[in-house]
């Protein structure tokens, strides 16, 4: 299945390019909504877009983006877009909960010594464990009911905003919430 993004929250804006290719047109680095993919897009000429703003990337006549330009890895964006990527991930998480909470109810092992949950960030043996006997006595509804019955987990939403990263990074294994990072042909 071939997974697009809709929706996209701008990382950088760069009215002029880059200063690398000869072709003069405004760029912005942004994050998909859905996927955490990271792409450039070409802003149209009369638009000009600010940090932080959703726009749309889907099919369709778009407001702002021209076209998608290319998608790009965690090393291709600026040193702007990569200070601004964990703030826009905490804030695509809070807003999509429900999905991260869903997460939680229905992961699985991986395999005979592996829990999905285990691979999340400062998730180990005893907070698996912990997770597991509490979402067996009822389902998790938030990330603050998780708190509240999973001693000494932390911020929740904290949790995943790190994975994400990591996966965003090319730092995991397994991909739960992006797709495989961006390879550039060499």
């Amino acid at each position: 299945m071939f997974r697009r993004e809709e929706y996209g929250v701008v990382l950088d804006f760069l009215p002029f390019g880059k200063s690398s290719e000869a072709k003069r047109e405004s760029i912005a680095q942004i994050i998909g909504t859905e996927y955490f993919t990271l792409l450039e897009v070409i802003i149209k000429p009369e638009e000009k877009v600010s940090i932080g703003t959703k726009v749309y990337i889907g099919r369709g006549e778009r407001k702002e983006v021209d076209h998608i330009k290319r998608r790009i890895g965690w090393d291709e964006l600026t040193s702007a877009a990569q200070n601004e990527l964990k703030p826009a991930i905490e804030k695509l998480v809070s807003a999509n909960e429900k999905r991260f909470i869903e997460f939680l109810n229905r992961a699985g092992a991986l395999n005979i010594r592996c829990h999905t949950l285990e691979l999340l960030p400062s998730v180990g043996k005893k907070h698996l464990h912990d997770l597991l006997e509490a979402r067996d006595k009822k389902k998790f509804s938030s990330f603050d009911d998780v708190h509240k019955r999973v001693k000494h987990i932390g911020d929740v939403g904290e949790i995943f905003v790190n994975r994400i990263i990591d996966e965003i990074k090319g730092n995991t294994k397994y991909y739960f919430f992006t797709k495989p990072p961006f390879h550039k042909e060499e």
